[in-house]
């Protein structure tokens, strides 16, 4: 199956990363190499350009699109993992950290990868394929308890304890093995006033299963902490998210890092000596334009978000 993901909102990602033709830029999630493309593009011969990604199929993807430029070095690996890659690289700073996160159009579409609750076809939701743990791992291992707390906290699903239990009920005639067992255990779960409305009743919980497979929110938490250290002054962090778990964790570490202080409000003294490190380049999340969602209609869930990091003594928030 061909490698096929359009990238979302290229113009606006481009412009927020201010990209100068001689700097080096890190796309952390290069998937088919579009965003990387438009990067590459506006680079002068000294530039540079590194992209990450855990799935070698997107990797070999974004290595036909980009050609051999001597100007793009491509890196199997997890984003959590920023720092150290880079090190091994010898790059200490960089000027623009890009996120795309989420499960690309290829992931999803490709049956074998086991993301789809459209088909039948083996549970597994690896974003890297040699991941220890699969989806099917998770729903035949984890107690009921477990299994409602994933759904309820990353799926943000109403009725996550019922399809806990049901999927608990099930696995004890048999292991649920394909994405079609465990979506006609949801069905059964979820009452059918609440199935005749909305989204597709097993949307949820696979992504909830989706992001514990791949740890998803701790790899970013984590990743962003790096990137931030890593970007030189005037570098732009941009991050494209898709659902409000990402989103909110890009707000928070973004108005974190712009508010400086840590000190309790009221405190006559600034003690902990924090400064802000970030300038906030969008207020609120910009979302897709009429014609690309016309265009690409799974981008309406996009939410882009960026900022530019500050000198080390700090600076007042441009808002």
């Amino acid at each position: 199956m061909e490698f096929r993901h359009q990238p979302v909102m290229i113009k606006e990602v481009v412009a927020l990363l201010g990209v100068k033709p001689d700097g080096i830029y890190v796309d952390c999630t290069v998937g088919g190499g579009g965003h990387a493309a438009a990067i590459l593009g506006l680079l002068g011969p000294q530039g540079r350009l590194i992209g990450f990604d855990r799935d070698p199929e997107a990797l070999a993807a974004a290595r036909l699109r980009l050609g051999a430029d001597p100007r793009v070095q491509l890196v199997r690996a997890d984003f959590r993992k920023l720092a150290a890659v880079l090190a091994e690289l010898n790059v200490r700073q960089v000027d623009g950290i890009l996120y795309d996160l989420g499960v690309s159009s290829y992931q999803f579409d490709n049956p074998a990868r086991g993301f789809t609750y459209w088909e039948d076809v083996p549970l597994d939701m690896r974003m890297d394929p040699e991941g220890p743990v699969t989806a099917a791992d998770l729903v035949n291992s984890l107690s009921a308890r477990e299994l409602a707390k994933i759904i309820a906290e990353y799926g943000e699903e109403r009725w996550a304890s019922r399809i806990a239990d049901f999927i608990v009920a099930e696995r004890e005639r048999g292991p649920l093995k394909t994405t079609g067992q465990l979506v006609e255990v949801i069905k059964k779960a979820v009452p059918a006033g609440a199935r005749r409305t909305g989204p597709h009743p097993a949307r949820r919980t696979f992504q909830a299963l989706r992001i514990a497979v791949n740890q998803e929110l701790e790899a970013l938490r984590a990743s962003l902490e790096q990137a931030l250290g890593l970007l030189r002054p005037g570098g732009r962090l941009v991050v494209l998210s898709y659902h409000s778990l990402e989103d909110r964790i890009v707000k928070e570490f973004i108005r974190a890092a712009e508010a400086g202080c840590i000190c309790p409000p009221g405190a006559p003294v600034c003690v902990c000596g924090k400064k802000p490190a970030l300038r906030r380049l969008t207020r609120k999340p910009r979302t897709p334009a009429g014609e690309e969602l016309g265009r690409n209609p799974r981008s309406r869930s996009a939410r882009l978000r960026a900022a530019e990091k500050l000198p080390a003594n700090g600076a007042e928030s441009a808002g």
